[in-house]
């Protein structure tokens, strides 16, 4: 039987990190042939998607997660990308406010730098606390909850992104914009 979520993990690996070693060649922008990576997913896997599992993965109802964008015939993933450059997308208007889960140690340094891609392409950010949380609980059993005052950074300059509803991503956002937990 097929495994949407091997699906998933294995198109992310490709579009991610691995792309070249498939012999599949990104864009600037990270998209590729939707037909070439279909081609190599028929021919590495032992299992048969049907155009079903395939529309559940591309529009993220695995898990509430959209990891890729379909655009004229190609693909590619929103986030985490290794080998393309800096993957850009159209500026928004954020909400007044949204979350950011850390680690406590991590919240030492956001203090006194704000929140910093550091190895990722832009800061992520949450539009409710639930997911915030989660996304904190990857790297921590205590989580820091932060509260990035948007709208006033947005005013100020920053520039805002949303590839998916309820995410939003910058490319750092500095202190001054930031609300902490009471230490």
């Amino acid at each position: 039987m097929p495994n949407p979520t091997r699906l998933s993990k294995f198109i992310s690996l490709v579009l991610r990190h691995r792309a070249n070693d498939f012999d599949l060649h990104l864009d600037s922008q990270g998209f590729v042939e939707f037909s070439d990576l279909k081609r190599l997913v028929d021919e590495k896997s032992t299992d048969v998607y049907s155009e079903e599992d395939w529309r559940k993965v591309l529009n993220g109802e695995l898990d509430g997660k959209k990891r890729f964008e379909v655009k004229d015939g190609r693909i590619r993933a929103l986030y985490g990308h290794s080998k393309v450059e800096r993957v850009t997308y159209e500026s928004v208007t954020p909400p007044e406010v949204l979350y950011h889960g850390t680690t406590p140690q991590a919240e030492k340094a956001i203090r006194r730098e704000g929140l910093r891609s550091m190895k990722r392409q832009y800061v992520h950010l949450s539009e409710n606390t639930e997911r915030a949380l989660n996304v904190g609980e990857r790297r921590t059993d205590h989580v820091r909850l932060l509260v990035v005052r948007a709208a006033e950074a947005h005013h100020a300059g920053i520039e805002f992104y949303s590839p998916e509803p309820e995410h939003y991503l910058a490319q750092n956002i500095p202190p001054q914009f930031i609300d902490f937990p009471k230490e």
